[in-house]
Order: C-alpha cells, then sequence, then structure tokens
C-alpha cells in the first residue's frame, strides 16, 4: 500500500471513530472496554498518531457495531450506490509468501456487512478472535482448499464449496494443501445495542 494512501487510512479511521464513538454516547474508557484495547491505543487512533493492527480495527468495529468499512471509509459522504474500484479495495494483512485479505466493500444495513476477498497461500493461517454474539460469516473457496478451524474443531471446504457459521468463538483460515487457496467471504455483524 502507497504511502499516502496509508496516511489517508490513517486519518480516515481517526475521524472514524471518533465520530461513531460519540454517535453511540461512549467515553474512550467504556469504548476500551468494550473493545478490549487499551484508552492509550484509542487516544493514539483518534488522534491519528499510530496505525493499528487488523485486529485492532475488528475489535473497535466490533464494539461500535460498524464495519470496518465504515471506519476505514475517507468519504465524507456518498451516494446510494458506492462502486469500489479494484484498486481501492484495502489490503488489511498479508504474507511474505503472498497470502492477503481484501476488503472490498461493505454497508450498515441493518448491522455491518462486509464482503473479502482472501488468498492462502500453501502453510499459511489467519487466527480471528470471536466476534460479537450473531455474527455469521458466509465462505466460498474458489481455488484449492480451506481448512476451516472453529472452536478447535478443523472443517475441509474444496474449491466449490462453501460454508457459514456462527463466528462467535475463535476460528482460523488455514491453508494445509501444496497450492494457494482463494475464498471470497461475507461477514454479518449484528447491529449495536
Amino acid at each position: 500500500m502507497e504511502r499516502v494512501d496509508l496516511e489517508l487510512l490513517t486519518q480516515s479511521l481517526a475521524r472514524n471513530v471518533r465520530h461513531w464513538r460519540t454517535e453511540r454516547s461512549l467515553t474512550l474508557d467504556a469504548l476500551a472496554a468494550r473493545a478490549g484495547v487499551s484508552r492509550g491505543m484509542l487516544i493514539q487512533i483518534e488522534q491519528a498518531r499510530t496505525n493499528p493492527s487488523i485486529g485492532t480495527v475488528v475489535k473497535i468495529g466490533d464494539a461500535l457495531g460498524v464495519s470496518i468499512t465504515t471506519l476505514l471509509d475517507y468519504a465524507q459522504q456518498g451516494p446510494a450506490v458506492r462502486i469500489v474500484p479494484a484498486e481501492q479495495a484495502v489490503r488489511l494483512w498479508h504474507t511474505a509468501a503472498g497470502s492477503y485479505s481484501r476488503l472490498l466493500a461493505g454497508t450498515e444495513a441493518p448491522g455491518p456487512l462486509e464482503m473479502w476477498d482472501w488468498q492462502l497461500m500453501p502453510g499459511d493461517s489467519s487466527a480471528s478472535d470471536p466476534h460479537p454474539v450473531g455474527t455469521v460469516e458466509l465462505l466460498h473457496v474458489t481455488v484449492g482448499e480451506l481448512t476451516l478451524t472453529i472452536d478447535g474443531t478443523e472443517f475441509h471446504v474444496p474449491a466449490g464449496s462453501s460454508a457459514s457459521f456462527e463466528a462467535s468463538t475463535p476460528h482460523t483460515y488455514s491453508n494445509d494443501g501444496d497450492t494457494p487457496m482463494a475464498m471470497v467471504m461475507a461477514v454479518s455483524v449484528p447491529p449495536s445495542r
């Protein structure tokens, strides 16, 4: 990602976390407790002084009841239809081997809804902390085979197959094969109460 893009995302994240925290009438302490991140980290994020990990952004989004797309949105206001050009899809996680996840699009109806593009190279994996109760993930493997581990139980999802699951327990996406794995995934988070 180019430096300009990273600075733009850092500024957008700062503005949007402040906005949604205020919208939800949460203090820094309350959001920190709800998200499981330190108050100091939230202050740095809201002042655009840090580029937090994807895990931290996910926790803050979950605690605020908004999608990662909303937290990283750099458009002040958009039309009813939002087109995200391929070059603007945000790569949030990657490895030296070539694995990655890209946030393709998202919306807030009725709660956060996100669409992801994932690639895992052989031997790579990505673990996810539990999401709020009611969060559902839907995925479709287009290439290779995904090893999906949910709360310690492994499931094998080959190319052409789909899976859905409640994502409120620890889960891991792995490629135990010897060829790349690709999938498209949608994540639906219940609205914040």
